[in-house]
Protein backbone atom coordinates (compact mmCIF):
# COMPACT_ATOMS: atom_id res chain seq x y z
CA UNK A 1 0.00 0.00 0.00
CA UNK A 2 1.31 3.90 -0.64
CA UNK A 3 2.71 5.16 3.02
CA UNK A 4 1.27 8.29 3.83
CA UNK A 5 3.71 9.09 6.41
CA UNK A 6 7.37 8.67 7.22
CA UNK A 7 8.31 8.65 10.51
CA UNK A 8 11.64 9.56 11.38
CA UNK A 9 13.72 9.02 14.55
CA UNK A 10 17.18 10.36 15.11
CA UNK A 11 19.06 7.30 18.26
CA UNK A 12 21.75 7.86 20.31
CA UNK A 13 22.39 6.28 23.70
CA UNK A 14 18.28 5.95 24.41
CA UNK A 15 17.62 2.39 23.46
CA UNK A 16 14.54 2.29 26.10
CA UNK A 17 13.31 5.63 25.22
CA UNK A 18 13.70 4.75 21.58
CA UNK A 19 11.84 1.22 22.32
CA UNK A 20 8.70 2.52 23.82
CA UNK A 21 8.67 5.51 21.16
CA UNK A 22 8.65 2.99 18.68
CA UNK A 23 6.49 0.57 20.78
CA UNK A 24 4.09 4.09 20.81
CA UNK A 25 3.86 4.74 17.14
CA UNK A 26 2.84 1.21 16.39
CA UNK A 27 0.21 1.22 19.00
CA UNK A 28 -1.41 4.35 16.71
CA UNK A 29 -5.44 3.43 15.86
CA UNK A 30 -5.18 2.20 12.07
CA UNK A 31 -6.00 4.24 9.02
CA UNK A 32 -2.89 6.06 8.37
CA UNK A 33 -0.24 3.74 6.11
CA UNK A 34 3.29 4.46 7.80
CA UNK A 35 6.92 3.48 7.88
CA UNK A 36 9.55 4.03 9.85
CA UNK A 37 13.06 5.17 9.49
CA UNK A 38 15.25 5.17 12.35
CA UNK A 39 19.44 6.51 11.88
CA UNK A 40 21.24 5.25 15.18
CA UNK A 41 23.79 7.69 15.51
CA UNK A 42 26.52 5.39 16.63
CA UNK A 43 24.85 4.88 19.89
CA UNK A 44 27.15 2.19 22.29
CA UNK A 45 24.17 1.38 24.69
CA UNK A 46 22.64 -1.47 22.38
CA UNK A 47 20.29 1.01 20.86
CA UNK A 48 20.41 -0.83 17.38
CA UNK A 49 20.21 -4.53 18.93
CA UNK A 50 17.63 -3.36 20.53
CA UNK A 51 15.50 -1.75 18.04
CA UNK A 52 16.28 -4.83 15.48
CA UNK A 53 15.02 -7.22 17.80
CA UNK A 54 11.64 -5.70 18.92
CA UNK A 55 10.89 -4.61 15.57
CA UNK A 56 12.05 -6.06 12.13
CA UNK A 57 9.88 -3.89 10.22
CA UNK A 58 11.47 -0.78 11.39
CA UNK A 59 14.16 0.32 8.81
CA UNK A 60 16.94 0.96 11.23
CA UNK A 61 20.30 2.96 9.13
CA UNK A 62 23.16 2.81 11.80
CA UNK A 63 25.64 5.36 10.72
CA UNK A 64 29.29 4.79 11.87
CA UNK A 65 29.69 8.41 13.60
CA UNK A 66 27.02 10.49 15.37
CA UNK A 67 26.18 12.60 12.55
CA UNK A 68 24.32 15.15 14.76
CA UNK A 69 20.25 15.42 14.17
CA UNK A 70 19.62 17.55 10.88
CA UNK A 71 22.13 15.39 9.25
CA UNK A 72 20.80 12.42 10.72
CA UNK A 73 17.11 13.84 9.56
CA UNK A 74 18.41 14.50 5.83
CA UNK A 75 19.66 10.67 5.92
CA UNK A 76 16.42 9.35 6.67
CA UNK A 77 14.62 11.37 4.39
CA UNK A 78 16.75 10.62 1.28
CA UNK A 79 15.26 6.71 2.26
CA UNK A 80 11.64 7.84 2.61
CA UNK A 81 8.85 6.93 0.71
CA UNK A 82 5.68 8.26 2.91
CA UNK A 83 4.23 11.73 0.81
CA UNK A 84 4.78 13.11 4.49
CA UNK A 85 7.48 13.07 6.99
CA UNK A 86 6.72 13.19 10.57
CA UNK A 87 10.01 14.06 12.75
CA UNK A 88 9.90 12.38 16.51
CA UNK A 89 12.08 12.73 18.85
CA UNK A 90 13.08 9.24 20.15
CA UNK A 91 12.33 10.04 23.75
CA UNK A 92 8.39 10.67 22.85
CA UNK A 93 5.64 8.74 23.82
CA UNK A 94 2.81 9.66 20.95
CA UNK A 95 -0.54 9.95 22.40
CA UNK A 96 -3.81 8.73 20.91
CA UNK A 97 -4.40 9.54 17.58
CA UNK A 98 -1.68 12.05 17.03
CA UNK A 99 -0.35 11.25 13.83
CA UNK A 100 -3.78 10.85 12.16
CA UNK A 101 -4.82 14.26 13.93
CA UNK A 102 -1.75 16.45 12.69
CA UNK A 103 -1.90 14.62 9.33
CA UNK A 104 -5.86 15.37 8.50
CA UNK A 105 -4.76 19.35 9.59
CA UNK A 106 -1.85 19.18 7.28
CA UNK A 107 -3.81 18.11 4.35
CA UNK A 108 -6.87 20.59 5.03
CA UNK A 109 -4.37 23.55 5.62
CA UNK A 110 -1.37 22.62 2.92
CA UNK A 111 -0.26 26.28 2.84
CA UNK A 112 0.65 26.42 6.55
CA UNK A 113 4.04 23.71 5.39
CA UNK A 114 5.15 22.88 9.06
CA UNK A 115 3.26 20.95 11.29
CA UNK A 116 3.76 20.61 15.11
CA UNK A 117 1.69 19.26 18.14
CA UNK A 118 1.16 19.54 21.42
CA UNK A 119 4.37 18.31 23.97
CA UNK A 120 3.57 17.56 27.96
CA UNK A 121 6.33 16.35 30.29
CA UNK A 122 5.85 13.06 31.98
CA UNK A 123 3.99 14.16 35.17
CA UNK A 124 1.16 15.61 32.79
CA UNK A 125 2.10 19.19 32.56
CA UNK A 126 2.74 21.04 29.15
CA UNK A 127 5.93 21.28 27.91
CA UNK A 128 6.67 24.64 25.78
CA UNK A 129 9.01 23.18 23.73
CA UNK A 130 7.18 21.94 20.66
CA UNK A 131 7.53 25.41 19.39
CA UNK A 132 9.13 29.12 19.83
CA UNK A 133 8.89 32.63 18.58
CA UNK A 134 11.47 33.42 15.66
CA UNK A 135 14.69 34.91 17.12
CA UNK A 136 14.64 38.46 16.25
CA UNK A 137 17.09 41.77 16.58
CA UNK A 138 14.23 42.64 19.59
CA UNK A 139 14.02 38.59 21.39
CA UNK A 140 18.11 38.99 20.84
CA UNK A 141 18.54 42.10 23.22
CA UNK A 142 16.06 40.79 25.51
CA UNK A 143 18.21 38.03 26.41
CA UNK A 144 21.44 40.37 25.78
CA UNK A 145 20.35 42.55 28.61
CA UNK A 146 18.37 40.04 30.73
CA UNK A 147 14.93 40.91 30.25
CA UNK A 148 13.98 37.64 29.15
CA UNK A 149 15.17 36.43 32.31
CA UNK A 150 13.66 39.24 34.72
CA UNK A 151 10.21 38.68 33.09
CA UNK A 152 10.04 34.86 31.99
CA UNK A 153 6.70 33.75 29.82
CA UNK A 154 6.50 38.02 28.99
CA UNK A 155 5.31 38.24 25.84
CA UNK A 156 7.37 41.44 25.35
CA UNK A 157 10.80 40.98 27.33
CA UNK A 158 10.54 37.16 26.57
CA UNK A 159 9.05 36.85 23.00
CA UNK A 160 10.67 33.63 21.94
CA UNK A 161 8.34 32.34 24.56
CA UNK A 162 5.54 33.16 23.44
CA UNK A 163 4.06 34.16 26.44
CA UNK A 164 1.90 31.99 28.48
CA UNK A 165 0.39 29.96 25.94
CA UNK A 166 -0.35 26.85 27.02
CA UNK A 167 0.09 25.30 22.84
CA UNK A 168 -3.78 24.36 23.68
CA UNK A 169 -5.06 25.92 20.41
CA UNK A 170 -4.25 26.05 16.50
CA UNK A 171 -1.71 28.96 15.85
CA UNK A 172 0.94 30.12 13.48
CA UNK A 173 4.19 30.17 15.26
CA UNK A 174 7.97 31.49 14.69
CA UNK A 175 9.68 28.01 14.72
CA UNK A 176 7.96 24.23 14.95
CA UNK A 177 10.78 22.14 16.71
CA UNK A 178 12.10 19.32 15.48
CA UNK A 179 10.34 16.89 18.81
CA UNK A 180 6.87 16.55 16.11
CA UNK A 181 7.47 18.09 13.21
CA UNK A 182 5.27 17.29 9.94
CA UNK A 183 6.23 18.03 6.31
CA UNK A 184 5.46 17.44 2.98
CA UNK A 185 8.59 15.32 1.62
CA UNK A 186 8.80 17.39 -1.46
CA UNK A 187 8.60 20.39 0.57
CA UNK A 188 11.16 19.19 2.66
CA UNK A 189 13.41 18.66 -0.21
CA UNK A 190 12.55 21.75 -2.12
CA UNK A 191 13.55 24.04 1.58
CA UNK A 192 17.02 21.60 1.01
CA UNK A 193 16.58 19.96 4.19
CA UNK A 194 18.24 20.82 7.27
CA UNK A 195 21.24 23.11 7.03
CA UNK A 196 24.25 20.25 7.83
CA UNK A 197 26.16 22.79 8.72
CA UNK A 198 24.06 22.54 12.08
CA UNK A 199 25.58 19.60 14.33
CA UNK A 200 22.20 19.84 17.00
CA UNK A 201 20.27 23.01 17.92
CA UNK A 202 19.50 25.73 15.58
CA UNK A 203 18.70 23.22 12.99
CA UNK A 204 14.77 23.61 13.04
CA UNK A 205 14.69 26.88 13.81
CA UNK A 206 16.27 27.67 10.59
CA UNK A 207 14.43 25.32 8.56
CA UNK A 208 11.22 27.40 10.36
CA UNK A 209 12.59 30.86 9.36
CA UNK A 210 13.24 29.38 5.41
CA UNK A 211 9.99 28.25 5.25
CA UNK A 212 8.14 31.33 6.64
CA UNK A 213 10.62 33.31 4.00
CA UNK A 214 8.91 31.29 1.17
CA UNK A 215 5.48 32.33 2.44
CA UNK A 216 4.58 29.30 4.03
CA UNK A 217 3.01 29.81 8.04
CA UNK A 218 4.25 26.94 10.27
CA UNK A 219 0.85 26.29 12.61
CA UNK A 220 0.40 23.98 15.97
CA UNK A 221 -1.77 21.15 16.06
CA UNK A 222 -3.09 21.14 19.95
CA UNK A 223 -4.71 17.86 19.17
CA UNK A 224 -1.34 16.17 17.82
CA UNK A 225 -0.09 15.10 21.57
CA UNK A 226 3.42 13.53 22.67
CA UNK A 227 4.83 12.89 26.18
CA UNK A 228 8.27 14.10 25.87
CA UNK A 229 11.24 13.50 28.13
CA UNK A 230 13.25 16.35 27.43
CA UNK A 231 17.22 16.40 26.89
CA UNK A 232 17.50 12.72 27.22
CA UNK A 233 20.21 12.34 24.88
CA UNK A 234 21.85 15.12 26.10
CA UNK A 235 22.11 15.38 29.71
CA UNK A 236 24.97 17.32 30.95
CA UNK A 237 24.08 21.09 30.75
CA UNK A 238 26.94 22.57 29.65
CA UNK A 239 27.50 20.36 26.96
CA UNK A 240 24.04 21.11 25.63
CA UNK A 241 24.11 24.56 26.18
CA UNK A 242 27.51 24.96 23.81
CA UNK A 243 25.83 23.17 21.15
CA UNK A 244 22.72 25.82 21.51
CA UNK A 245 24.57 28.77 21.61
CA UNK A 246 26.66 27.95 18.58
CA UNK A 247 23.77 27.33 16.85
CA UNK A 248 22.44 30.55 18.27
CA UNK A 249 25.34 32.22 17.06
CA UNK A 250 25.43 30.34 13.09
CA UNK A 251 21.28 31.31 13.30
CA UNK A 252 23.00 35.61 13.47
CA UNK A 253 25.58 34.75 10.69
CA UNK A 254 23.43 32.99 8.51
CA UNK A 255 19.78 35.01 8.64
CA UNK A 256 21.23 38.86 9.20
CA UNK A 257 24.29 40.80 7.76
CA UNK A 258 25.68 44.03 8.66
CA UNK A 259 24.96 46.19 11.95
CA UNK A 260 22.25 43.67 12.50
CA UNK A 261 24.33 40.51 12.55
CA UNK A 262 27.22 42.60 14.62
CA UNK A 263 24.23 44.09 17.07
CA UNK A 264 22.55 39.76 17.40
CA UNK A 265 26.39 38.38 17.95
CA UNK A 266 26.91 40.72 21.07
CA UNK A 267 23.32 40.28 22.63
CA UNK A 268 24.49 36.70 22.71
CA UNK A 269 27.95 37.44 24.02
CA UNK A 270 26.55 39.86 26.83
CA UNK A 271 23.42 37.64 27.83
CA UNK A 272 26.27 34.79 28.60
CA UNK A 273 28.35 37.60 30.30
CA UNK A 274 25.57 38.73 32.56
CA UNK A 275 24.28 35.41 33.12
CA UNK A 276 27.91 34.10 34.17
CA UNK A 277 28.20 36.94 36.22
CA UNK A 278 25.12 36.32 38.27
CA UNK A 279 25.65 32.84 38.75
CA UNK A 280 29.21 33.72 40.32
CA UNK A 281 26.85 35.78 43.08
CA UNK A 282 24.83 33.14 43.79
CA UNK A 283 27.33 30.57 44.31
CA UNK A 284 29.66 32.66 46.40
CA UNK A 285 26.79 33.31 48.51
CA UNK A 286 25.03 29.79 48.45
CA UNK A 287 28.58 27.96 49.00
CA UNK A 288 27.79 25.91 46.18
CA UNK A 289 27.30 26.44 42.11
CA UNK A 290 24.11 26.71 40.38
CA UNK A 291 23.22 23.40 38.21
CA UNK A 292 22.65 25.79 35.19
CA UNK A 293 26.52 27.00 34.96
CA UNK A 294 27.12 30.00 33.23
CA UNK A 295 30.43 30.50 34.08
CA UNK A 296 31.18 27.27 32.08
CA UNK A 297 29.78 28.45 29.34
CA UNK A 298 31.55 31.86 29.50
CA UNK A 299 34.92 29.72 29.92
CA UNK A 300 33.89 28.16 26.27
CA UNK A 301 33.20 30.66 24.75
CA UNK A 302 35.42 29.89 22.02
CA UNK A 303 33.95 26.81 21.41
CA UNK A 304 30.56 28.57 20.77
CA UNK A 305 31.45 32.17 19.04
CA UNK A 306 32.33 31.17 15.68
CA UNK A 307 29.08 28.86 15.15
CA UNK A 308 29.16 25.31 13.29
CA UNK A 309 31.80 25.52 10.61
CA UNK A 310 30.87 25.16 6.82
CA UNK A 311 30.00 21.84 6.21
CA UNK A 312 31.66 19.78 3.45
CA UNK A 313 29.53 16.61 2.05
CA UNK A 314 31.81 13.62 1.98
CA UNK A 315 31.49 11.52 -1.11
CA UNK A 316 28.31 9.23 -0.62
CA UNK A 317 27.37 11.34 2.26
CA UNK A 318 24.35 12.68 3.41
CA UNK A 319 22.04 14.82 1.57
CA UNK A 320 23.68 18.61 1.57
CA UNK A 321 21.18 21.37 1.63
CA UNK A 322 19.54 21.92 -1.94
CA UNK A 323 19.93 25.24 -3.74
CA UNK A 324 16.68 24.39 -5.50
CA UNK A 325 13.94 27.60 -4.35
CA UNK A 326 11.44 26.50 -3.12
CA UNK A 327 8.09 27.14 -4.81
CA UNK A 328 5.48 29.84 -3.16
CA UNK A 329 3.33 28.55 -0.29
CA UNK A 330 -0.10 27.54 -1.78
CA UNK A 331 -3.90 26.95 -1.11
CA UNK A 332 -5.56 27.09 2.55
CA UNK A 333 -3.65 27.47 6.28
CA UNK A 334 -5.89 27.30 9.20
CA UNK A 335 -9.23 29.35 8.35
CA UNK A 336 -10.26 28.27 11.48
CA UNK A 337 -12.15 31.53 13.46
CA UNK A 338 -9.72 30.12 16.82
CA UNK A 339 -6.72 31.20 14.96
CA UNK A 340 -4.48 33.19 16.36
CA UNK A 341 -1.24 35.07 15.20
CA UNK A 342 2.59 34.84 16.94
Amino acid sequence: MTVEVSVLVVSYNTAELTVRCLESVLAEPAGVEIEIIVVDNASTDGSPDAIRDAFPAVRLIESATNLGFGRAVNLAASHAGGDYLLLLNPDAVVLDRAVAEILTFARRNPACGLYGGRTLRPDGSVDPSSCWGAPSLWSLVCFGVGLSTMFPGSRIFDPESLGRWQRDSVREVGVVTGCLLLVRRDLFERLGGFDPRFFMYGEDTDLSMRARAAGYRPTIVPTAAIVHHVGASSSNWAAKHVLVLRGKTTLARKHWTGWRQRLCLAMIVLGVALRALADLGSGLARGRPRASDWRALWRRRRDWWPGYPPYTEPTGGVPSQSRVPPEPASGTCHPSRHLTRP
